[in-house]
């Protein structure tokens, strides 16, 4: 059987699942309830310096964004970090790895970007015997107004700043977390490297508004009339997650970083995505919150399964595997050629591709043929974009089949040919013809 057991940066867990920092992981309570149900770890919600207590609003805290069927696609969050004073949180921290010493027990933390704010807090950390720590770089709502948060995250030279003062004030590996409000998330990767982080954590949410109440109009949530920018998360922000991840994964200066993966993870198959695309685990929380926290024992059998079928013996047989096949467009193979087919026995006549195809794409579906209702595929004027196979509401009803080499596109009347590799070499690239010339 597959073996899940994870070793992150020397941090053990029985499996990859961990939830991240986030009101899941807020205090003893719930982080127990969430080992009983199969968590591998916990990110312990941000913990910040001792001093007036940090308070949050007493109303709404979350907006949503549903899909038609009510399903939950993302939240944006206006919560602070943790609003319990720190003494109460580590002793909890302390008694919970005492009693879990299994499971992995980090701990968040954002204070001021003051060295001695940081060698302050690191020894009280240190002594609950917490398997490592977090640097929250990445809350783009409250704590960044305050010069903490997305505001250290979006200054590379910060970043590496503060991670070398926690390498040199603890024993604990450090993960630095990522905000993702920012244009190249490789140079952040590239500072926290550089002062010595043993991992990074992505993506933190996303700064959003997610609605405005047209009856106030006041943005949700609403507090008293008023509303705020928050942190969007959940399964919408996964393609976003998944190409950052991917971008320092794949970079030259970060290649072979650790990184703990975050964003809209649901399923057994996103942390699978994740960790093929360079991540070595997976952190959760949007999904937790919806579905509660047993959902991890559908993510372990689910990934168990996956990696048996497959004959993937450890978590290191996956981890990275999509990586050589991650690339610039420039080196895509232009001779590629595949083309829509819809299968007649499962089509249920929506019309929903011809629609799509005849007003928004290339006019390469019919409608009616000798009278009937009826959708196919014109090959000759199909360009192989697939936009009929995304809105078709029938799973596999349409699919693309590749042209072999040497067979007649109808379109082009021309041999498809894999000659060309790559746009570099490509003869419509004018660069290829220049050197041809």
């Amino acid at each position: 059987m597959a073996d899940i057991r994870n070793n992150f940066v020397g941090i053990k867990s029985p499996n990859p699942f961990w939830l991240a920092s986030a009101p899941p992981t807020d205090k003893a309570y719930n982080v127990i309830r969430a080992f009983k149900a199969g968590w591998g770890g916990v990110v312990w919600k941000t913990l910040g310096e001792e001093g007036p207590p940090v308070v949050n609003v007493n109303g709404p805290r979350y907006g949503a964004i549903w899909g038609a069927d009510r399903r939950l696609l993302g939240l944006n969050n206006i919560e602070l970090i943790t609003d319990r004073d720190l003494q109460t949180n580590l002793r909890e921290i302390k008694q919970v790895k005492k009693d879990w010493p299994d499971r992995a027990v980090v701990v968040s933390l954002m204070v001021p970007c003051v060295e001695e704010s940081w060698k302050a807090i690191l020894p009280l950390v240190e002594e609950t015997g917490a398997d490592g720590i977090e640097l929250n770089f990445g809350c783009p709502h409250g704590m960044s107004e305050r010069g903490m948060g997305s505001a250290v995250g979006q200054v590379p030279e910060y970043i590496e700043m503060v991670v070398r003062w926690c390498k040199a004030n603890t024993r604990m590996p450090v993960i630095t977390k990522l905000t993702p409000n920012i244009t190249d998330i490789r140079k952040p990767a590239r500072a926290a490297l550089a002062g010595g982080t043993d991992a990074v954590s992505l993506i933190n949410t996303i700064n959003s508004i997610t609605s405005v109440n047209l009856d106030t109009f006041s943005p949700e949530p609403s507090i008293d009339g008023k509303g705020t920018h928050g942190g969007y998360c959940g399964p919408a922000v996964k393609p976003i997650a998944l190409n950052m991840v991917a971008e320092i994964a794949r970079d030259q200066e970060t290649r072979g970083l650790p990184i703990s993966a975050i964003g809209g993870i649901t399923t057994w198959r996103d942390a699978a995505e994740f960790m093929a695309l360079g991540a070595g685990n997976a952190q959760v929380c949007t999904a937790a919150m919806t579905y509660g926290f047993k959902i991890v024992q559908e993510m372990i059998a689910g990934l168990e399964n996956w990696m048996d079928e497959k004959g993937h013996r450890s978590l290191d047989d996956i981890v990275g595997r999509a990586m050589p096949n991650v690339t610039d467009w420039q080196y895509l193979n232009l001779n590629y050629v595949a083309k829509a087919h819809i299968d007649q026995d499962a089509c249920i006549k929506c019309g929903r591709c011809h629609i799509a195809c005849e007003d928004t794409s290339h006019q390469a579906i019919t409608a009616m043929v000798d009278g009937v209702r009826h959708f196919e595929v014109m090959e000759d004027e199909c360009v192989g974009c697939n936009l009929c196979v995304n809105v078709c509401p029938v799973e596999n009803c349409i699919t693309m089949v590749p042209l072999a080499a040497g067979v007649i596109d109808q379109r082009t009347k021309q041999p498809v040919s894999p000659v060309y590799a790559n746009w570099t070499q490509h003869p419509n690239n004018p660069a290829a013809r220049q050197a041809a010339e």
